[in-house]
């Protein structure tokens, strides 16, 4: 029988939306205690072919009670560089001690996204308070056989450019093969997040000086910002550098922010249309400058205000001191304290691409050609919408879903409302996605509009369902920050 190696790796990887950590090969338990020597441990190790072992520490827990760590040939190799003889040292002290856990009813997709998110190779493995042993990186390699973790591996040991762009280059490859496979879309841009805000990091190491980076803060923004980007789409970011900065350093952003910029735009990440990015002077400012930028941007001093300080909002910190950027949220707290009439301007954006029930007519009238815009009927006001609300009550959560959650724990959000703008949320980027991914197939450029003509039934009714969420989100928004008075 001849193998169709064309849909083989989606087979392969649908092992994700089933399969748990118990099912993936959980290595057994080696226990060693912490007092024991190192050329004794590492005798334990050579009998049972291991590579690591668990530390059973009776002296450094709480209280002087009992704690776990993990010896590995790595922690081997950096206490063979140690003055004490291995066998007079303890491997308590060469051990790690601060173990990333998972549950074994956990799926495979979270063991993968924690590796990711906590750089690690090993994952302690329980079943309730039972441990039942270490999984392994590559023995989790060896269970999916499409993963993101060969991708954070080439951005962390990347030393040139070059090769962080060919990791960037595998990013969207792993989100048409996830997003085939059924992996639900907010899966798919926790993993995507985490590994560009890590691409974007190292670009800026590999970049900047460390005098620069120390004395800066990089900046993702907008879809990027708040973890919701899939593709690459246009590049949203900014710097803050420290007040009082010398000539030197100065002009060593100007210039690595130009490079930045360029090598995003070489991987794939175009530049933005409106020129926000960091090579851009009005978005990379020393701190007092920064300051000054928002009050313009409250003040409505600058047309573009209340969109620069929408994307702004939506700002995570990737790479250097992140205490600058809160400097400049607490700044913006403070300024919106009982200054309901510029929240009400701002909030006003989500209300600006309606076009009333046309989509409906559009929708309901199978042939119709006229393409429907996801982004600006659907997408952008759950998003801004949301983004007002968290605004005006001092939510500094970035991401739409985590806006939602603390905005209904705060009871100033209807639960039913929440879970439905969630909802639709997610099914509007999901079809955004399926359609983008059909677009860059047919070598055409990816964007926001499908035609109504080219929706199935199993589209065309949840799309509707969607957008009249969205309908009713407009509604509470007008209510609720008196749009109408504007």
């Amino acid at each position: 029988m001849t193998l169709n190696t064309a849909v083989e790796p989606q087979r392969e990887v649908l092992s994700l939306l089933t399969a748990r950590v118990r099912d993936t090969f959980v290595r057994k338990p080696l226990y060693v205690d912490g007092a024991l020597d190192l050329v004794t441990v590492c005798r334990q190790l050579s009998a049972r072919g291991a590579t690591h072992a668990l530390v059973q520490d009776r002296q450094g827990g709480p209280g002087g009670g009992e704690r776990l760590g993990i010896f590995t040939t790595t922690d081997l190799r950096d206490a063979l560089l140690r003055p004490e003889p291995p066998h007079t040292l303890p491997v308590r002290v060469v051990s790690n001690f601060d173990l990333v856990e998972v549950s074994a009813d956990s799926e495979v997709f979270e063991a993968l996204w924690l590796m990711v998110r906590h750089r690690v190779h090993r994952l302690l493995v329980r079943d309730g308070d039972q441990v039942l042993g270490v999984l392994g990186q590559l023995d989790l390699v060896s269970f999916v056989a499409n993963h993101s973790h060969i991708v954070a591996q080439q951005i962390d040991s990347a030393d040139t450019v070059a090769e962080l762009r060919a990791a960037a280059a595998r990013i969207d490859d792993m989100v048409a093969l996830l997003h085939g496979s059924g992996i639900r879309i907010e899966r798919i841009t926790r993993l995507v997040t985490e590994l560009n805000r890590r691409l974007f990091a190292r670009l800026w190491g590999l970049l900047a000086s460390p005098a620069l980076v120390a004395a800066s803060c990089l900046l993702v923004m907008g879809s990027e910002g708040r973890g919701e980007q899939i593709l690459k789409t246009d590049q949203d970011n900014a710097l803050i550098l420290r007040d009082e900065l010398d000539a030197v350093l100065l002009a060593e952003a100007a210039d690595v922010a130009a490079r930045f910029s360029a090598a995003l735009a070489e991987f794939g990440y175009p530049p933005c249309p409106g020129g926000i990015m960091l090579s851009r002077a009005g978005w990379r400012q020393p701190l007092a400058g920064w300051r000054e930028t928002l009050r313009g941007w409250l003040q409505h001093s600058d047309p573009e205000g209340p969109m620069n300080l929408a994307i702004f909002f939506d700002a995570v910190a990737v790479a250097g001191d992140a205490q600058l950027l809160r400097t400049l949220q607490d700044l913006l707290d403070s300024l919106l304290i009982d200054n309901d009439r510029t929240l009400a301007h701002f909030a006003a954006a989500a209300d600006q691409f309606s076009d009333g029930n046309s989509w409906w007519t559009r929708l309901t009238a199978r042939r119709d050609e006229t393409p429907l815009d996801l982004k600006k009927l659907g997408i952008f006001p759950i998003v801004h919408g949301v983004r007002s609300l968290a605004l005006q009550y001092g939510v500094r959560e970035q991401g739409t879903a985590g806006r939602l959650q603390l905005l209904q724990a705060q009871g100033r959000i209807d639960p039913t409302l929440a879970r439905d703008l969630l909802d639709a949320l997610h099914f509007l980027m999901a079809l955004r996605l399926s359609h983008q991914l059909r677009q860059r197939a047919a070598g055409e450029v990816a964007g926001n509009l499908v035609r109504p003509a080219d929706l199935g039934a199993l589209e065309r009714e949840p799309l509707h369902d969607a957008l009249a969420i969205v309908k009713r989100f407009r509604q509470f928004l007008r209510q609720h920050f008196k749009l109408d008075a504007l």
